[in-house]
Order: C-alpha cells, then sequence, then structure tokens
C-alpha cells in the first residue's frame, strides 16, 4: 500500500505545501499540480476506492485511539475541584469518537456505492503507520497526544503562533520521530475530487440501487440526535452535534457527504452554535484546558495494552516490570494480572463481535422489522448496538483492574486488538455460524470470571450471560439444520 500511497503524497502537493516542504526538498522538486495526478496501476475508479480504504482505516483507528483516552480521564489521582471539568472532557472525546463512527460507517456507504469491497479494518501496533495522521498509539490523554489529534483535525490554512506551537509539540511527543504527521483534511479533499469529477470515475460507476445494502439514519441514529446522546459519565445530557450516518444513491451525494465528515472533523467555524463545534475546535478547547504537569487528569493506564498467549503452554505470557520498563512506547504493554486479561480477552471478543455485526450488516438488505419481528437484517443492527454498549462497559471495568499482580498500582485498559481476520465467510449460513462461535467463545469467558470471581460485577456478567444466551438462541435458528 504504502508504494502506491507514496505516490499520492509525492505528486499531489500544493503550492502551499511545496513552500512548506522547500526547506528539506535539498534540490528535488516535486511536481505542482491543482488537481489529482493518476499514479501507475491504477484506473481512477480504482485509485477512488483506495483512498476510500485509506479513509475508513484512519477513521476506525482514529474512534479507537479516542476512546481509549476518553476512558483513561478521570479516577482518584484527578483532584476534588478538577473532576468535574474532567468529566467534561470525557464526554466530549466519548462523543468525538462516536461521531468517528459515523464517518466510518459512511465510508462504507460511499465504498458501496461505487461497487467496492468494504474496509473495517485499521492500523495495529507496533507496526509502522506511515500516511497515517500520526503513528496508531493508545494512550492515555496528553498534552502531547492532544496536540496530535488537534494537528490531525487541523483545518488547511490555520497557521497562527499556536498552530505552529502545536504542530511542534505532535511531532515531539509522537511514540516515534520517524512518523510524519498528516491532516486527515488533506485525504477527504482529494477523494472529493476525484469523484466529483465525471471524467475520472465515471455516471455507471455510482449504484443507486445499492442504498437498500447501505446504512442510514433511521436504522444507526438512534439515540445521537443533538441533544438526546446517551451520556457514560453523568446522567444530564449535554447538547451534541449529530452523528453523521448518511446513505448515498447519486455522485452529488457521495461527495456532500464526504464534505460534510471533513467539515465535521476540521472545520475552523462549524456552526454558530457550540454544540456544532468541529472536532479540531473540541480538541482545541481541551488542549488549551489541560494542565502542563500541574496535576494528573487521568488513571494510570499502560500505553498499547496487550494480550498475549502462549499457545504451547495455553497460558499467558507473562512479563516482569524490568522488561516493561524497558519496552520502547511504540510496542506494547502486556496484561498480566489474570483476572484482568480474562476481562481483556472478553473485550476483545466483543470489539471482534461488533466489527463482524457491523461488517455483516452491510450483507443484508431490505427492512429491520420490530420486536419480536426482526428481520435478519435488523438483527444484526440490534447485536451492533449491544457490542457498542459492551465495549463502554468494559473499557470502564479494565481501567479500574491492575495491570500485573506486582502491587504498583498500574491499571489495565482496553486493549482494541484486531481480530485475525475481518473476512466473512461466503454464504449466509457460515456467516452465522460465525456469530454462534464468538458467542459461545463470550459465554465460556463470562462462565470462568463468574467462577473466579463470583463478588465482582455480578449483575453486569448475569445480564451480560441471559443477553448472550437469547441471541445465540436466534442466531441457531438461522442455520439450517442438517
Amino acid at each position: 500500500m504504502s508504494r502506491h500511497l507514496d505516490t499520492l503524497l509525492r505528486f499531489e502537493l500544493t503550492a502551499a505545501e511545496l513552500r512548506a516542504l522547500a526547506p528539506k526538498a535539498r534540490g528535488v522538486k516535486p511536481l505542482v499540480r491543482s488537481a489529482p495526478v493518476l499514479p501507475p496501476e491504477f484506473t481512477w475508479h480504482d485509485y477512488a476506492v483506495l483512498l476510500l480504504h485509506i479513509a475508513a482505516e484512519v477513521e476506525h483507528a482514529l474512534m479507537a485511539q479516542y476512546l481509549y483516552a476518553a476512558y483513561s480521564l478521570g479516577g482518584p489521582r484527578v483532584p476534588a475541584k478538577y473532576r468535574e471539568k474532567v468529566r467534561h472532557w470525557q464526554e466530549v472525546v466519548l462523543g468525538i469518537a462516536k461521531e468517528e463512527m459515523g464517518h466510518l460507517i459512511t465510508v462504507q456507504n460511499v465504498l458501496r456505492l461505487i461497487g467496492a469491497p468494504l474496509n473495517l479494518d485499521r492500523e495495529d501496533y507496533p507496526w509502522g503507520a506511515q500516511f497515517y495522521p500520526f503513528e496508531f498509539t493508545l494512550e492515555p490523554l496528553t498534552k502531547n497526544s492532544l496536540a496530535r489529534y488537534v494537528y490531525a483535525e487541523m483545518p488547511a490554512g490555520w497557521d497562527t503562533d499556536e498552530a505552529k506551537e502545536i504542530k511542534k509539540r505532535a511531532q515531539q511527543g509522537s511514540p516515534t520521530d520517524q512518523q510524519p504527521l498528516h491532516r486527515v483534511g488533506e485525504l477527504y479533499d482529494r477523494m472529493q475530487k476525484i469523484l466529483a469529477n465525471p471524467l475520472y470515475v465515471k455516471d455507471a460507476d455510482f449504484q443507486a440501487a445499492t442504498t437498500t445494502f447501505q446504512a442510514s439514519w433511521d436504522e444507526w441514529g438512534r439515540g445521537y440526535m443533538r441533544g438526546a446522546r446517551g451520556q457514560a459519565t453523568s446522567p444530564q445530557r449535554q447538547s451534541t452535534p449529530d452523528v453523521i450516518v448518511r446513505p448515498v444513491s447519486t455522485r452529488d451525494e457521495a461527495v456532500e457527504a464526504l464534505a460534510a465528515v471533513g467539515k465535521q472533523g476540521e472545520a475552523l467555524f462549524y456552526d454558530e452554535d457550540d454544540s456544532e463545534r468541529s472536532h479540531f475546535r473540541r480538541f482545541l478547547d481541551i488542549y488549551r484546558e489541560y494542565p502542563d504537569g500541574e496535576w494528573t487528569p487521568t488513571r494510570p493506564v499502560p500505553v498499547n495494552p496487550k494480550t498475549v498467549m502462549d499457545l504451547n503452554a495455553n497460558r499467558v505470557v507473562r512479563t516482569t516490570a524490568k522488561a516493561r520498563a524497558a519496552t520502547p512506547a511504540r510496542e506494547c504493554t502486556v496484561i498480566t494480572h489474570p483476572e484482568s486479561v480474562t476481562w481483556a480477552h472478553l473485550f476483545n471478543v466483543r470489539y471482534r463481535m461488533l466489527l463482524v455485526s457491523l461488517s455483516h450488516a452491510y450483507q443484508l438488505a431490505g427492512a429491520t422489522g420490530q420486536g419480536d419481528a426482526l428481520t435478519p437484517r435488523g438483527l444484526i443492527i440490534n447485536r451492533t448496538f449491544g457490542e457498542m454498549y459492551n465495549v463502554r462497559a468494559l473499557s470502564h471495568i479494565l481501567v479500574d483492574l491492575p495491570l500485573d499482580d506486582s502491587g504498583s498500582g498500574a491499571a489495565a485498559g482496553p486493549p482494541f486488538e484486531m481480530p485475525y481476520t475481518l473476512d466473512l465467510p461466503d454464504t449466509e449460513p457460515d456467516r452465522w455460524r460465525l456469530h454462534r462461535d464468538l458467542l459461545e467463545t463470550a459465554q465460556q469467558l463470562v462462565r470462568t470470571l463468574r467462577e473466579k470471581y463470583p463478588d465482582r460485577h455480578a449483575d453486569y456478567l448475569r445480564a451480560l450471560a441471559d443477553l448472550d444466551g437469547a441471541a445465540l438462541e436466534s442466531v441457531r435458528q438461522m442455520i439450517p439444520k442438517p
């Protein structure tokens, strides 16, 4: 992929970008072009698909990083007088993460419209992150990570002294100095230019009949309307922006949807209504308020938490505190506490279930049904929402559990580990068998937690066992009997 993306960055430079690069160019003169240039080995349609795949992975990666940063906030280390402020920051970042989920879904709709394969993948650690806004890192919210978030969502043309200071801090605070920073808006601008031009992507490539397979606001916007979004840490509801979930049936609708996503991310002034501030503005507000060492707004969660299994010994691989201390920040921190790692495995299964359900929903067309008369599509969409809630609940549990059994006070955290594959089986019965396998795996992990730690989150685990049992019965009905 980097072979093709290098072409994108090398040939699509604006005059302003060239001037910014000039001191580093060392005699090399990149071509200055106002329009995209088709790289070798591509048609324009195929190139548009590549860019949309990159956008999907960027949105997914940002969503996971923002969720982890949000769940890191709070805890006993926050002085009492700042707790309400930190709670507000958490709600803001959680809201942005939910909007990134909407962006991810909208990009899938555009992929479906132009007859392209979907992409719910994302970059994982500790591999390189070339051409991403910054290197993928799950980490507690810090001034440095906020600088990277602000820069990633920064609008073109914002060139103040504060902008320069933020960029410098973002680069210095990056887990590795090798990873260049990029604005997400650059990618969205290029996608819009290509999709808007009928000389690039032909009218016949836009397939209106695919809308019946796409995600719509009526199905996916529940509870996310402005001012009605559920709050994770407070019973009081804040005014919040809409989550963008746009089905698209024409070229213009596809371009408008991508423009709306870009605007919600990077607009300098999004709306006169405070609730409609862009991601850039909201992150900038937190950056300006965030303490620079005076006090700690976060729990002691690790960088890049991970579960590691020794498959030969069928046990968790343990690492010493000394070994963890010697590990570079860009690598992983293994969760080794026996209870915590079991919860982390349950988290990974639920995260996989969310992604599988979302992907499966795009394979099913038609209405969702209501109540006890849900269609397969309706059942899958309900399952997707259920796993969103489980990811939230398990994240709150994990940030309060110990990382290891050393007594150091370090906390665990939600690992967001990607599954070995996101590919769905080819046939519909086999897709339901995959759901069955995941539910049975989750049931076993829940049984383990209830048996070994009966006093820990018993009500949640009991409710989860009941819900999984009912879901498993519904799933089994979708599998043909021999």
